[in-house]
């Protein structure tokens, strides 16, 4: 069983910076993909930022130029650096993984707050 484990969440004044972390349990190469997603309250979860293992990334437009995803493939994490937050960046942050197959994995999810 695949486990995700997100950490680096917290509280940020707008304008700020943040790095999330999604360590997997198993070598990231064994994923087709990574990525985060977030969902803010009464919204549908999004993506953020996705990475391939030909490291291929894409973003959504609102983070475009403000937040990065890169990936140690030595210690089988994925991060999220977000920069210029802003209080609309609020949401809880989920780390996915897909397999080559399609099976998806998801994180526990870590809460990001920016406060203006």
């Amino acid at each position: 069983q695949v486990q995700l484990v997100e950490s680096g969440g917290g509280l940020v004044q707008a304008g700020g910076s943040l790095r999330v972390s999604c360590s997997a349990s198993r070598s990231i190469f064994s994923f087709n993909a990574m990525g985060w997603y977030r969902q803010a309250p009464g919204k549908q979860r999004e993506l953020v930022a996705r990475i391939t293992s030909s490291e291929s990334t894409n973003y959504a437009d609102s983070v475009k130029g403000r937040f990065y995803i890169s990936r140690d493939i030595v210690k089988n994490t994925v991060f999220l650096q977000m920069n210029s937050l802003k209080p609309e960046d609020t949401a809880v942050y989920y780390c996915h993984a897909e397999s080559f197959r399609g099976d998806p994995y998801w994180g526990q999810g870590t809460q990001v707050t920016v406060s203006s």
